[in-house]
C-alpha cells in the first residue's frame, strides 16, 4: 500500500519499511534529523543510540552517542559533514566529527543561565550556519533568545526577548540562515517564523502556520524550506483537522507549495503524531523525526503507548 500526499507540483509518497535496521535497534523518539553531503540519514534520538546514521536507502552504517546527551534535541549538518548537536536539557551546542570526535563545545553542561535571563543557554534547541561558518542557536525554552557565535564559539551577539511582538519569542525553538545570510526563527508559541538579518534586525515573518517546531533548508541557491508543524498541545482541539501535526514546504519568501498531513494525530499513512525534526536530501526526499511516544500520553489520554509506535519516516518527492 502507498500513500501520496501534497500538490501536483510538490508531492510525496510515503516510503514504507524504509530503515533496515539491525535487529535489537530500537531508535527512540527522533528530536531531530541531519542530513550530509553524501544524503546519510542521521537521527539525533532520544533511545540507547542517540546518533543512528542510515545511507539513503534506509541502509544502516553506524551509531554513536550513548551516554553523552542529557536530551537531544536540535541537530545540523556542517558543509564539512561535522554535527552540530544540540542537548536541551545539558544546555549545551557540541560539534562532532561524523564519528563521534569532540570538536567544540558550546556552553556547559548542566549549568544553565538564569531563566529568561538572556545569557546563553537555559534549554537552547537548535543551531543554524552561515555560509561564513557563524552558529546561531536557538534559546530556546528558558531563555527568548538568538546567539551569534563565530566558528571558533566566541559570543558574538545575542537579540531577543520574551514577548509576541516583532523581534520578541515565545519558545523559540529552531532556526536556519540562507545563503544570502538572512536568519529564520521558529517562533513555536507565537506560531510563526520570524526573519532577521545577519545583525538581528527584523524583516519580515510568516503567519498559519501551527507551531512551527522542526525547520530545515539546504545551503544553496533557490533552496526550499521544510517546516514541521507540530499541531496542538490542548485538549479543546487535540482531534482538529487541518492544524497539524503536519509539514509544510515554503519558498524563502514564506509562499507555500504544499502542506502534508490534514488529519488529526494518528498512526495512518497520511498521518502523524508529533513532528519535531525535519531535513531534505538532495533529491527533495524529506525526513520527518517524530517525538511520538513523549507526545501520546497527552494526545490520547488513558490509551497505552503502541509497542514499536513509529519516530521517524522518509517521504519521496513524487509527481502525483
Amino acid at each position: 500500500m502507498s500513500i501520496d500526499l501534497g500538490t501536483p507540483q510538490y508531492g510525496y509518497r510515503v516510503v514504507e519499511n524504509w530503515a533496515k535496521l539491525p535487529e535489537g535497534l530500537v531508535v527512540g523518539d527522533v528530536s531531530d534529523i541531519g542530513i550530509d553531503g553524501h544524503d546519510r540519514v542521521y537521527l539525533f534520538n532520544r533511545g540507547e543510540h542517540p546518533v543512528s546514521v542510515l545511507e539513503q536507502d534506509g541502509t544502516y552504517a553506524r551509531c554513536w552517542g550513548e551516554g553523552l546527551f542529557r536530551r537531544p534535541h536540535g541537530l545540523r549538518v556542517g558543509p564539512d559533514g561535522s554535527l552540530y548537536c544540540t542537548d536541551d536539557a545539558g544546555h549545551t551546542v557540541r560539534k562532532f566529527t561524523p564519528e563521534g570526535k569532540l570538536l567544540l563545545q558550546l556552553g556547559e553542561p548542566d549549568k544553565p543561565s538564569g531563566y529568561m535571563e538572556g545569557k546563553p543557554f537555559n534549554r537552547c534547541t537548535n543551531t543554524a550556519l552561515s555560509s561564513n561558518g557563524e552558529i546561531y542557536v536557538s534559546d530556546g525554552y528558558g531563555n527568548a533568545r538568538v546567539h551569534k557565535f563565530s566558528p571558533d564559539g566566541k559570543l558574538l551577539l545575542s537579540w531577543g526577548e520574551p514577548g509576541t511582538r516583532p523581534g520578541q519569542f515565545n519558545v523559540v525553538h529552531s532556526i536556519c540562515v540562507d545563503v544570502d545570510g538572512w536568519v529564520y526563527v521558529a517562533d513555536r508559541e507565537n506560531h510563526r517564523v520570524q526573519v532577521f538579518d545577519r545583525n538581528g534586525r527584523f524583516e519580515t515573518q510568516w503567519n498559519n502556520l501551527h507551531r512551527p517546531c522542526g525547520m530545515y533548508m539546504r545551503g544553496e541557491r533557490g533552496a526550499l524550506c521544510y517546516i514541521a508543524e507540530a499541531g496542538t498541545g490542548l485538549a479543546i482541539n487535540r482531534q482538529m483537522p487541518n492544524i497539524g501535526p503536519r509539514v509544510c514546504v515554503l519558498t524563502l519568501e514564506g509562499k507555500q507549495l504544499a502542506q502534508l498531513g490534514f488529519r488529526s494525530p494518528g498512526q495512518g499513512l497520511d498521518q502523524f503524531v508529533s513532528v519535531h525534526g525535519i531535513a531534505a536530501d538532495s533529491q527533495g526526499d524529506i525526513y520527518v523525526g517524530e517525538t511520538a511516544n513523549h507526545s501520546w500520553p497527552s494526545l490520547f489520554p488513558g490509551q497505552p503507548i503502541p509497542t514499536g509506535l513509529r519516530t521517524f519516516r522518509k517521504l519521496a518527492k513524487v509527481a502525483i
